[in-house]
């Protein structure tokens, strides 16, 4: 248990950040049926903001809640040039113009830090070192599953107690009689990809004190496990992303725990190097979720109207 527990702290944490980035993803989708290839990028341009803002020498209480505001910000001018002017474009094209907004953000960065690695600044208290059964840990890791936990809630409290959230839900299940109906499309969506830039800033502030090393394709690879937990779960539905989010988190990092605990169990007498395969099992998981349940944990199968 000793063993296992360090890697499963672990994998509850990074499940954890994985949630807060799919759910963006899967809010996005729910509404307009786009898979924002560009909300893993936002999540790495609040981590280099991050950097750069406490360079200015101002104390953390004033740069953390700069970086998510202006995170905020980015997204909601992302979906104002990039995506509002497509609207009635065909899907394809929306899909392009995310991909567009991707290798933008990537080459901003790029041209910004010279393609050289920033380091994350230190976060008091979370970055802290803490012992659970005997394991040592960081604090992050204990707070980033209760505070992923407790904006879920309140999201789903957004979503289903409040006028905002009476919209999204409308205009995720029909966009085109909610704007009949009198519902303001445009607010709606520029809401939604707030909430989602929101929340890969603060999975950014929790990813990156783990993880300290901020470079233009850090959002790529976390980016593309949060899209595939939302699919996993049911990608429009939120607690399928976060649901999703966990188990890759956990089972990632056993995977990449698994040649130190079957050596120690007896089971094994040398390393297989069975962390090399830690992303490829995400990714394998894609395709087997597709291929057994396309629609995912939770999911709801939808038919084309005619």
């Amino acid at each position: 248990m000793s063993t296992v527990l360090p890697y499963l702290l672990s994998g509850i944490s990074v499940g954890g950040q994985y949630a807060l980035i799919a759910i963006g993803y899967t809010m996005v989708y729910g509404i307009l049926r786009l898979i924002n290839f560009a909300h893993g990028d936002v999540f790495m341009v609040a981590g280099i903001l991050m950097v750069y803002l406490n360079a200015t020498g101002l104390p953390l209480y004033v740069t953390l809640p700069m970086s998510v505001i202006l995170t905020i910000m980015i997204g909601f001018l992302i979906e104002r040039a990039a995506y509002k002017p497509l609207r009635s474009a065909p899907r394809m094209s929306i899909m392009i113009s995310a991909i567009g907004v991707s290798y933008f953000l990537q080459n901003i960065v790029l041209y910004v830090t010279g393609g050289l690695n920033k380091v994350y600044p230190t976060v008091p208290w979370i970055s802290e070192s803490v012992s659970v059964f005997g394991a040592s840990t960081k604090m992050v890791t204990l707070v980033t599953p209760v505070l992923t936990l407790i904006l879920v809630v309140l999201l789903v409290l957004l979503i289903n107690h409040t006028k905002v959230g009476m919209a999204m839900r409308a205009v995720s299940k029909d966009f085109e009689t909610s704007q009949l109906m009198g519902v303001k499309i445009n607010a709606v969506i520029s809401t939604t990809f707030v909430i989602g830039s929101f929340l890969a800033a603060i999975g950014s502030i929790l990813y990156f004190t783990n993880y300290n090393t901020v470079i233009q394709t850090s959002g790529a690879m976390p980016g593309l496990k949060a899209f595939v937990a939302a699919v996993f779960g049911g990608i429009g539905s939120i607690p399928g992303a976060v649901v999703g989010a966990f188990i890759i988190g956990i089972c990632e990092n056993l995977i990449k725990g698994l040649d130190l605990i079957l050596l120690k169990s007896g089971i094994i007498k040398q390393t297989l190097d069975l962390t090399t395969f830690s992303d490829a099992f995400t990714f394998a998981l894609l395709i087997i979720i597709l291929i057994v349940k396309p629609t995912g944990l939770f999911g709801e199968k939808t038919t084309d109207k005619v």
